[in-house]
């Protein structure tokens, strides 16, 4: 089963349906029981990073999701849930994160248009089983502050939006997309179904 976690600022719909699609039994949880059940997990996250890691912790969420990343099963951060995963985030001031990855998200800077929105190619960094049998592609962003992994070997995939972006990031079990995948047709839909399949095996989904 796959926890989708709802800590009140995620788009749940749009991700479970996903989900479903892909042939995964899926639960929406919001405690910690039920979360570390699951054979994996997705945070997804759409607002501000304060506001998010407040909702967290206000239901223990925070340590919950850690707690799951410890345990070794795959853990996957879509747009702002991605965010999270790092250490911390400048947005409307300076707001600890998840911690699970090291680097800061900070905002766009630039005579450019902010926040960065449209389809936009892939480049992959390094292998990763995420990119099993897929090609680069176009992908859907929308997002004013982007992240900065302190480790060259967290970095998965960037995207150019005057400059390399990052885009996916991933360490042992954590992984992170910026971009909506349930959102950035085939691609993005090859690349969730590549993290489902490492939860476990595909299943009827759930009631």
């Amino acid at each position: 089963m796959i926890a989708i976690i709802d800590y009140g600022m995620g788009n749940l719909h749009s991700v479970s349906s996903a989900v479903e699609r892909l042939g995964y039994a899926y639960k929406i949880i919001t405690d910690e029981r039920e979360l570390l059940e699951a054979d994996g997990a997705v945070l997804p996250g759409v607002g501000a990073f304060g506001d998010a890691m407040e909702n967290l912790r206000e239901t223990k969420l925070d340590e919950a999701v850690k707690r799951f990343a410890g345990s070794g099963k795959p853990l996957l951060g879509i747009c702002l849930g991605m965010q999270l995963l790092f250490t911390s985030s400048e947005e409307h001031g300076r707001h600890e994160g998840l911690g699970l990855l090291p680097g800061r998200v900070v905002r766009f800077q630039g005579d450019y248009k902010v926040p960065h929105m449209g389809w936009n190619r892939l480049d992959f960094r390094q292998p990763s089983l995420l990119f099993r049998d897929l090609e680069e592609g176009h992908v859907y962003f929308v997002h004013s502050y982007h992240s900065l992994p302190e480790q060259t070997s967290d970095l998965l995939a960037t995207t150019d939006y005057f400059g390399p972006v990052t885009a996916i990031v991933g360490r042992n079990n954590v992984y992170g997309m910026q971009f909506h995948p349930e959102k950035s047709g085939s691609v993005g839909m090859r690349l969730l179904g590549n993290f489902l399949a490492m939860c476990g095996g595909p299943g009827a989904a759930a009631q």
